[in-house]
């Protein structure tokens, strides 16, 4: 397969006075999952429809395997926008069905609706009367079922319970390592480091920083912690660098093994406490810490 899937060159957008791209550059290899993290507003949407031929940008381009957008040949991509509205009376499979005839070589419905956790019984229902989260898994079914080379989804689990989230990862999951390239946007930051290789975080319509979700979190926020809940008033404690905060002392590198060390010291310097709370952080700790944004 190509080398580059996607392939995306100062990419710039505006609607009216509001910038949704500024620049932003990008290339995903074939068989990668990589996903656009950042909240609403962010871009996520807008650089999809860039990518995908969708809406034409302002400025700079953007290539699949090595094509204009428009030029490549639908039977290689899939693509399942935020905002996804079929025929409300159609079932799900049906719905599924319409699209597999649209394609030479498509999955058998049944099975796609099986992948990503639509039950039988609710199949031959009418996709007005499915709730969010089966309509949602019925449009990735049918954006899933041409099996394609690239697949591009928007916010793929928004409105999906527990249960129907757990098996449409599973679902894309299998889709990468049998050679599909995926693209997903997200605000949800588990959802990322579980699926992605690599993560992009967007914000104020910017890639400010691309990588693994392992290099993003300990590049910019930094190892773990312990919150010592206590009023005491230290600038370090067993070694460890002590900040004040709202909620009492955050020791920062501190590692699981290393609390109990934590307690002897505390125990030693007659400090009172009433909790202690170790975390670990994560994707998202890493994109408030690199963005400035608040929780």
């Amino acid at each position: 397969m190509d080398a580059d899937a996607v392939a995306a060159h100062e990419i710039q957008k505006a609607y009216g006075d509001t910038t949704a791209l500024d620049g932003v550059n990008l290339a995903v290899d074939a068989g990668e999952a990589f996903a656009l993290v950042g909240p609403n507003g962010a871009g996520k949407t807008t650089l999809v429809r860039c990518l995908t031929g969708t809406v034409d940008p302002d400025g700079g381009d953007a290539a699949l395997f090595g094509e204009r957008p428009g030029d490549v040949d639908p039977q290689r991509l899939g693509l399942l926008p935020q905002s996804f509205s079929p025929a409300a009376r159609l079932s799900a499979r049906e719905l599924v069905a319409h699209y597999a005839g649209l394609y030479d070589d498509a999955r058998d419905p049944d099975a796609v609706l099986d992948e990503v956790g639509l039950a039988p019984e609710h199949r031959e229902q009418s996709y007005e009367s499915l709730s969010g989260g089966q309509q949602r898994r019925a449009c990735v079914a049918a954006t899933l079922v041409n099996d394609p080379d690239l697949l591009f989804l928007d916010e793929p689990t928004s409105s999906v319970d527990p249960a129907g989230r757990r098996a449409l990862h599973d679902a894309l999951e299998s889709l990468v390592a049998a050679g599909t390239t995926l693209v997903l946007t997200t605000h949800d930051m588990a959802e990322a480091e579980r699926l992605a290789d690599r993560v992009g975080f967007l914000s104020g319509g910017r890639l400010v920083a691309v990588g693994t979700p392992a290099s993003l979190v300990a590049e910019y926020a930094g190892g773990p912690s312990l919150l010592v809940e206590t009023e005491a008033e230290r600038d370090s404690l067993a070694g460890f660098d002590a900040e004040r905060t709202t909620d009492g002392l955050r020791l920062r590198g501190v590692d699981r093994g290393d609390v109990a060390d934590v307690v002897r010291a505390l125990d030693e310097a007659d400090v009172a406490f009433d909790a202690l709370e170790w975390s670990e952080p994560g994707l998202e700790d890493a994109y408030l810490a690199l963005t400035g944004e608040k929780r």
